[in-house]
This record gives structure tokens, sequence and C-alpha cells, in this order.
């Protein structure tokens, strides 16, 4: 029997829609992607609203937008066999969920201060992302809309912790990422080996911005990271990849790269959302913390305590050889702070 296609919304501007679509073409998973902010007539509104949207039946057969990409993926692995982008030890599995939330919630920092606080990149935004939600529109309302998206953005900035305070950790943060994932990419194809992992389509969702649309970052990728630049190239679609279950890998020893970026994990997301959850539990509006040994101030993320409580779930529910394997991976990166008591 033919699956039927996924329905989602979404724009080539959102890096969460790039990485979802990304996806279902590696895994083969027939799709139709509506061009626009929105549904369409008849489609349910997700609340809150996010890119993208898909159109999903519940257990009772209704219609829901459902929107947030990792419970997707993982939802999608229960329903459609093969081409799995979760790795079959659960200790890399662990991995590959922590690089997954590093990249959604971290490098999109980096992907949105560069887009909002530099003229060039808060023009060029401005007017293409205002084509892609009116695509027939005149000039002058195109002029209207890029003003209005381009400020809306800019006052959120404080959202995702970007200001003149922070901007040296950001940028110091994203060029180190560059240059592990450029090292990395000089022996394998992919973080997770053979193959990719769902912390693969990760960070490309947000690199297709930073590396091949939004001009300061980019500028500096094609300068630092010209493998990374073409990598994101190839991720677009991967259907053509074969891949079996021994393109994992399977040795007790994380490549060198690897290891690297999850000190970057543990340099930059760590102490975020460690402060974070503390504040929310404090019922505080924002909190002040030390990232890269330099002063980070941002509001409250509640979803990001999410982040954090799935992570450690996550790690909880290991069997006690495969806590065995992944703790030496972990210890002295600064994430192993994540999963204790």
């Amino acid at each position: 029997m033919t699956t039927p296609p996924l329905r989602l919304s979404g724009v080539p501007g959102s890096p969460y829609t790039r990485k979802m679509t990304a996806l279902l073409r590696y895994r083969r998973l027939p799709f139709q992607l509506i061009t626009s902010s929105h549904g369409g007539p008849g489609l349910p509104r997700a609340k809150p609203h996010l890119l993208p949207t898909f159109y999903l039946p519940d257990h009772q057969g209704q219609v829901q937008a459902v929107t947030d990409s990792t419970p997707l993926i993982r939802r999608f692995e229960s329903e459609f066999a093969g081409r799995s982008v979760m790795p079959t030890s659960p200790a890399l599995a662990l991995i590959d969920a922590l690089l997954e939330d590093f990249a959604d919630e971290w490098l999109t920092k980096a992907m949105f201060h560069y887009r909002w606080s530099y003229a060039p990149d808060i023009d060029k935004a401005g007017r293409i992302l205002a084509t892609w939600l009116q695509p027939v529109a005149s000039d002058e309302v195109l002029r209207n809309a890029a003003h209005l998206i381009s400020t809306r953005q800019i006052e959120r900035l404080r959202y995702v912790g970007s200001n003149p305070q922070t901007t040296p950790i950001i940028e110091a943060g994203y060029q180190r990422v560059l240059q592990t994932m450029e090292a990395h990419f000089q022996a394998h194809p992919f973080m997770m080996g053979a193959r990719p992992g769902a912390g693969d389509f990760a960070l490309y969702g947000q690199l297709t911005q930073l590396v091949q649309f939004d001009p300061t970052p980019m500028a500096l990728a094609v300068e630092i990271a010209p493998r990374v630049c073409g990598w994101v190239g190839v991720v677009e679609d991967l259907s053509g990849l074969e891949v079996t279950d021994a393109d994992w890998p399977t040795g007790h020893e994380l490549p060198p790269t690897l290891r690297q970026l999850l000190r970057e994990v543990g340099r930059l997301y760590t102490p975020l959302l460690l402060a974070n959850a503390q504040a929310l539990q404090a019922g505080q509006a924002e909190f002040t913390t030390q990232v890269d040994g330099q002063t980070w101030t941002q509001q409250v993320f509640p979803y990001q305590a999410k982040c954090w409580a799935a992570l450690r779930r996550d790690y909880l529910a290991l069997a006690p050889s495969e806590r065995q394997r992944v703790d030496p991976w972990l210890q002295g990166t600064g994430c192993e702070v994540l999963f204790k008591d």
C-alpha cells in the first residue's frame, strides 16, 4: 500500500523546516510542503504557531497541527520503518540526541544573532523573508512587510540571549563549532559516522541559514570551513545515500573531533541549561550565569527545561552496560554534569 504523503507548512528561511524536509528526503518518506507560514484553509492552526507545522491524525483520526521537530522525528521512527536516524546503540543515540538539542537550542542563537544584528543581514533577511510569505505582492507591500518582519525579529533578540554583552560569546562559539566540524569532515562524512543521525539534520537546519543565506556568517564559513559549506549542500537531499546498520560507529571510542564538539556543548550550552532550570524553578523571569568564562544574561526559556528533562530521561533509561559506555565519552566535556543527581 502506498504511504500517503505527509503534509507540512514551512518556509525556506526556517531552519527547522529545512531540518525536517531534508530528514524526510533521506528517509524516503513522501511529503507535501505547503510553502507558507500557515497551512491554508481548512487546516488547524498550531498553538504556539511554529514552523514547520505537520498535519497529522491523532489517536481518533482527527487532523491536528503538530510542531516540535525532535518528538516528530521520534514519532516517524515508530510509524515508518527503514533508514532510521536513531543509532542502534542507546549510548550513541544519547550522544546524537545531545547534538540535536545543541543545534536546535544553542546554534539557533548564532543563527538569530547574525541575522538580526548586522545591517547587511537584516536588509537581506527582511527583503527575502517577505517574499516567501507574500510571493505575489507589490513592491510597497513587500517593503512594509520587510520593515515589520525586521522590527519584530530584532526586538526578539533578547529571547535568545543576543545582546552586546553576549555577542563575543556567540560569535566565538560559532567559529569554534565551524572549525570543529571542518576538522571532523576531513575523516567522517557525518557526525555519527557513515550515516546521518538526527543530530546531523539539526546541525544542517541551522547551517542552511548560517552558511548559505545570511551574509556575515556565510562569508566567515566560506573562509574557515569550506567542507562544512559543501556538507550542507549534500545533506539537502540524501535520498540516494545507501546505508546499513554497519555504518553506525561500533567502537568504544568516539572520534576526537566528535568529543571536541561535545566540549563545545559543555562549554556553551550546558551552563545555560542548568541556570535556566534553576531560575525557572525559583520563579525568576531571567537568569545570569557564566558561559565560556563570561557573563551571560537572558530571559528564562521554559522549553529548554523540557529539553534537559528529556535528555536526562534518555540517560536514566540506559542499561548499566550502556552507561558504562557513554560515561567515558561525556567525562571531561562539561556535558557530564547534565546527568548528575
